[in-house]
């Protein structure tokens, strides 16, 4: 066969691979709510290049970034509680909330929320006050029980593994036991220099007991936003050096009594302080550390390539982000996937986490003394006392984004982001994120998905939703598909690039960020409204 004819061959086996049948949709009128569309028999093809979209987005296989861990949330005590309550009061509506949820099964109806995030003791959203060893002096934890969770955070967490053995398991805690201190308690205050070798013990003690439980950690944090000390529920100040010697210790302890597998994540605070605490904490272990992780409630999301830029490297988390009661529905999502399911993944981050996964319609159930969450904090999941339940607008954001990343083939890699750009007279309408999913067989076609933020809802004010005749290149060839206003999550299948380049972590795309900021100051989405009012209360 001549190579001519091969070369030809080639060209069509890639067309016709490269077809749209599978796009998931919220729209901003909530007409579609996660809602999936299989476009059999009639695809939306790739062909032959011709005029451009009103907006035109580049597909750039060749440009590969950080593999994508997921989308999640806290499974605090409250969550837990609420969540063990509704298993008691109506077990299928339960087990439907866990399928719908965490499910990662590939064409399933469900977020496949992959990564959860579980408090070490009190937050501010337990009954009470306690850490695993209360024993004042106790430095050889004598009286260690992991047992002082309540049973539910554990039974919850084996519910959710049931249904996804993907999932990844993230553990910190709040606060120090009172009894290491400088105020003898866990609501604010700082941790007492004299234990900082000995708190180390008492983490590695954590991870023994949560593997205890069947469930190994993916992660440890050494403290829960170490910059903050709030007298009304758990809080502490570590400082950079302390936090630096207890990592340290930690990775020993872990590496010498077969956890060398649990990564140890540092700083878990605010974008705005991204150049300074997890850069000086690198500095000082960066051995100890696989990487660091961020908060929304100060700053913003681009401030987390500062730290990538000096630690290129070193992984970054997103790990908490808290809706609020009675924000609105719209501007929230948008806000979240401009900044965190896209933004954040577009700064290098590999999760995108909310805060509680579930609460009832109050934001409740909250530590009495806590004067933590303002206007009150809204759930992932709304449960009510009644037996029902549904998603919160965190939810469909996040649905959106996970359905993108998840592996295709039992046992296959999650997906990896890619290069994206977006052109055209209405390139400020589309805010992108690209991703590629491996398979586990050489021989089956690469998955490439989009998630597309369309926000042209005003035109100079005045309320106008439009939605964008765009197309999509890829590889030489061009598909058309118009985007509503709303999150649109879609994929096709082609084969893997003969030539792939370099993974590429010292870069991000900016062009769109560069569109964003022209949007916003020409009559596009601000970022405020209530959400944000609440992040500043938080700082």
């Amino acid at each position: 066969m001549r190579p001519q004819f091969l070369f030809l061959l080639g060209i069509l086996h890639a067309a016709v691979s490269q077809q749209i049948y599978d796009i998931w949709a919220t729209t901003w009128d909530r007409g579609s709510l996660f809602t999936y569309t299989n476009l059999s028999p009639n695809p939306i093809n790739f062909v032959s290049p011709g005029a451009i979209g009103s907006a035109d987005i580049v597909v750039n296989d060749q440009s590969t970034y950080q593999t994508v861990w997921g989308f999640g949330a806290s499974l605090t005590d409250s969550s837990a509680q609420i969540l063990n309550n509704l298993k008691s009061k109506n077990w299928s509506n339960y087990w439907s909330l866990i399928g719908y949820t965490f499910s990662p099964t590939d064409g399933a109806n469900a977020a496949g929320l992959s990564y959860l995030r579980v408090p070490l003791g009190a937050s501010d959203f337990s009954a009470n006050l306690y850490s695993y060893d209360d024993t004042s002096g106790d430095t050889s934890f004598n009286d260690f029980s992991i047992n002082a969770a309540p049973s539910y955070v554990f039974s919850v967490i084996s519910d959710i593994q049931s249904v996804n053995s993907l999932l990844k398991v993230h553990i910190l805690p709040w606060s120090p036991p009172g009894w290491m201190k400088t105020t003898g308690t866990m609501d604010g205050g700082s941790l007492s220099s004299q234990y900082v070798s000995i708190y180390a013990n008492y983490l590695y003690k954590c991870v023994q007991g949560f593997a205890s439980k069947g469930i190994t950690p993916y992660a440890i944090s050494i403290q829960n936003e170490p910059q903050n000390s709030d007298t009304t529920y758990p809080t502490a100040l570590v400082s950079v050096a302390q936090e630096a010697q207890i990592g340290t210790a930690l990775r020993s302890l872990l590496n010498n009594n077969g956890f060398s597998g649990v990564n140890i994540i540092g700083y878990e605070h605010n974008w705005d302080d991204a150049s300074a605490y997890p850069v000086q904490l690198m500095q000082q272990a960066a051995d100890a550390f696989a990487g660091v992780a961020f908060h929304c409630y100060a700053g913003s999301v681009d401030e987390q390539n500062d730290f990538h830029t000096q630690y290129p490297q070193k992984e970054i988390y997103f790990t908490e982000c808290s809706g609020v009661i009675g924000s609105d529905w719209w501007s929230d999502i948008k806000w979240y996937m401009d900044n965190l399911m896209i933004g954040s993944i577009t700064y290098n981050s590999q999760t995108a986490l909310m805060w509680n996964l579930a609460l009832d319609g109050n934001g409740q159930p909250v530590l009495p003394s806590s004067s933590s969450c303002g206007g009150g904090c809204r759930g992932v999941l709304q449960v009510n006392s009644n037996g029902t339940w549904s998603p919160n607008q965190e939810f469909y954001s996040m649905a959106q984004a996970s359905k993108a990343i998840l592996p295709k083939d039992s046992g296959g890699p999650f997906g990896q982001r890619i290069g994206v750009t977006v052109g055209g007279s209405m390139s400020w309408a589309l805010i992108v994120g690209a991703y590629v999913t491996g398979r586990v067989s050489s021989s089956d076609w690469n998955r490439y998905s989009l998630v597309v933020l369309n926000w042209a809802d005003n035109t100079n004010g005045s309320w106008n939703p439009q939605p964008v005749q765009t197309t999509i290149e890829f590889r030489s060839m061009q598909a058309t598909y118009t985007f509503p206003v709303g999150v649109t999550t879609l994929w096709w299948y082609a084969t893997a690039p003969s030539v792939r380049a370099a993974n590429t972590t010292s870069e991000y795309e900016d062009d769109q960020f560069v569109a964003q900021a022209f949007y916003r100051t020409n009559g596009g989405p601000t970022k405020e409204g209530g959400y944000l009012r609440f992040q500043k209360e938080r700082t």
